[in-house]
């Protein structure tokens, strides 16, 4: 079986779906019937022994309930030219994966491991608005710069409640995701729930082709100082290469400092964020990776920093996940950047991918990691040295207190170093 071998650690959440194990009696249909509701009682109520664990299901699993299960739907459901085999064999799938327990752990079908890796790519036909699970509710994580979705007035936090019509109350992501993309042109109608609005807000977007910048940056020139600016949306194949590009273009201005912004990027490569901590740290650990067997895992920097010295605040919010907060935890742990904003999401799983026939895959969980203090911030997250929130208001207003506190800050830092106060 291939298997891609790089490790990452994406946000996601699970597909719905639900496969048990268990056998079938009785000759009549009314006793198979019978049968199958006693069974999956007893499945339910925990007399069946099914949290036995397990060492090689092939030899210690009786799968005869998901036969009998099929044969009984073939035989009595209502429409059966309706029930087509790929689509109940990858719904059993994904019952199984989703009955682990682990939300990062998740059966891709073909056209949702497309989606993933052009989402990887940053090519993608939708809206263009990051959405994650929260509380039994599909929320805006971040609609991206320049995309419809910012373009409509949908805002971080808003909470979708209907898609074209259709109410998606105990929907997954996944779902959720497929309903809102689409092909360029088309439209798409989203109602959500925002806090201070009354009614719920309802908008009819255009989809298009989202192209995510992996970096973007910018000199941010003050009556007290130039700073440079980098904001890494996620951590693609090229990101680290374009982050010091950026930073080799601010060599040619007189800057006070670097803003690296991190709020909203919801992870990538690990090796990218190992990568990314090395330009700015000399020595020491990055993170460690804890699997259910041997010893941690640890990762050092590279040896070869480019700018090991310039003052850095690093910015992240609740949006800022896997990646973004290893990056984050270990340089707030080696005292190297101030951190600022608000508390990070707190996804401390790592994930692989592995390829199977047809073209779908099996993303699972495989290991957790520490900062190098030791933090699991699958628990924790990131707590930011200096904290500040940024409300819907301010997004409704285009104001960015964060941003404005980080600039403060590193040229405040500079007056007291160079004596001008």
């Amino acid at each position: 079986m291939p298997r891609i071998l790089r490790i990452f650690t994406v946000l996601s959440l699970p597909i719905l779906t639900l496969l048990l194990g268990w056998q079938l009696g009785g000759t009549y249909e009314r006793k198979q019937l019978e049968d199958a509701t006693q069974t999956l009682n007893e499945i339910y109520s925990g007399e069946s022994g099914s949290a036995t664990v397990i060492s090689d299901p092939e030899e210690e699993v009786d799968i005869s309930l998901l036969w009998g299960v099929w044969r009984l739907l073939l035989k009595h459901y209502i429409a059966p030219d309706e029930l087509q085999t790929t689509p109940l064999l990858f719904g059993a799938v994904e019952g199984m994966v989703r009955a682990v327990g682990d939300p990062y752990t998740v059966f891709m079908t073909p056209s949702q491991n497309v989606d993933f890796r052009q989402a990887l790519e940053g090519k993608l036909q939708g809206i263009g608005a990051e959405l994650t699970f929260k509380d039994g509710l599909i929320v805006v994580v971040n609609p991206l710069k320049g995309s419809p979705a910012a373009a409509a007035g949908i805002l971080p936090e808003d909470i979708i409640t209907e898609v074209d019509g259709t109410d998606i109350a105990g929907e997954n992501l996944n779902q959720v995701v497929q309903r809102i993309r689409g092909k360029k042109g088309t439209t798409v109608r989203i109602k959500v729930v925002r806090e201070g609005s009354f009614d719920p807000i309802e908008f009819s977007i255009v989809r298009a082709d989202i192209n995510i910048p992996s970096v973007e940056s910018e000199l941010k020139k003050t009556g007290s100082g130039t700073v440079g600016y980098i904001a890494l949306n996620q951590f693609g194949d090229s990101s680290v290469d374009e982050v010091k590009e950026a930073l080799v273009s601010f060599e040619k201005e007189s800057i006070e400092g670097v803003i690296l912004d991190l709020r909203f990027n919801g992870g990538g490569y690990l090796e990218g964020a190992v990568e990314l901590a090395s330009l700015f740290l000399r020595q020491g650990k990055v993170v460690s990776v804890e699997r259910r067997d041997g010893e941690p895992e640890h990762h050092y920097v590279y040896g070869r920093p480019t700018h090991p010295d310039v003052p850095l605040v690093v910015m992240i919010n609740q949006g800022s996940a896997s990646a973004s907060e290893i990056v984050a935890g270990a340089l707030q742990d080696h005292k190297r950047a101030t951190i600022i904003g608000m508390t990070s999401f707190g996804k401390g799983t790592v994930q692989e991918v592995i390829d199977l026939p047809g073209g779908s895959s099996l993303r699972v969980t495989t290991a957790r990691w520490l900062t190098p203090s030791g933090k699991n911030l699958g628990k924790e997250g990131v707590h930011p040295d200096i904290v500040v929130d940024r409300t819907t208001a301010d997004y409704e207003n285009e104001r960015d207190p964060q941003l404005q506190a980080a600039l403060e800050w590193l040229l405040d830092k500079q007056d007291v170093t160079k004596g001008r106060r």
